[in-house]
């Protein structure tokens, strides 16, 4: 039974590796690599926020996502041609650019924590994807989880 599910616009970041320093006065910090991965994370919060009005769930759930990544110019004809893919094209986005599935899915399922689960440990199921789209988007849902599966 779906719980909650909702769309969040603009391209998915993944999140990646962590960098652990400290200041000038010695205390301690992380910081994320990648200084776009929290507007990313904070537009999932948003969104999940509009879609969960609830107290965030302490029971095991599946989590299903999807990421739409638009094409690349390249995967196109040029002139007349201009909106017809190339038959060379990949079919899924495969390419090294920033799209690892598991560190998608990480930035996302650390932004739902707090919201809709109380912490991540508790997605007990995982089903993700890439595929192209017209633009970029990825679309979440959170489902109580199947029973008597395994």
């Amino acid at each position: 039974m779906t719980l909650v599910a909702f769309t969040v616009n603009g391209r998915a970041i993944p999140q990646g590796s962590k960098t652990i320093g400290r200041t000038k006065t010695g205390r301690s910090y992380v910081r994320e690599d990648n200084a776009a991965l929290d507007p990313w994370r904070k537009a999932v919060a948003g969104q999940a926020r509009q879609a969960w009005n609830r107290e965030p769930l302490d029971d095991p759930v599946d989590l299903a996502v999807v990421f739409y990544f638009k094409r690349p110019s390249s995967h196109y004809g040029t002139g007349r041609n201009a909106h017809v893919i190339k038959a060379s094209a990949p079919l899924f986005p495969h390419d090294t650019r920033g799209t690892d599935l598991d560190k998608l899915t990480r930035a996302v399922a650390d932004a739902l924590t707090g919201i809709v689960i109380v912490d991540d440990v508790r997605i007990v199921t995982l089903t993700a994807a890439k595929v192209y789209a017209a633009h970029d988007h990825a679309t979440i849902e959170v489902s109580y989880a199947l029973k008597g599966v395994l």
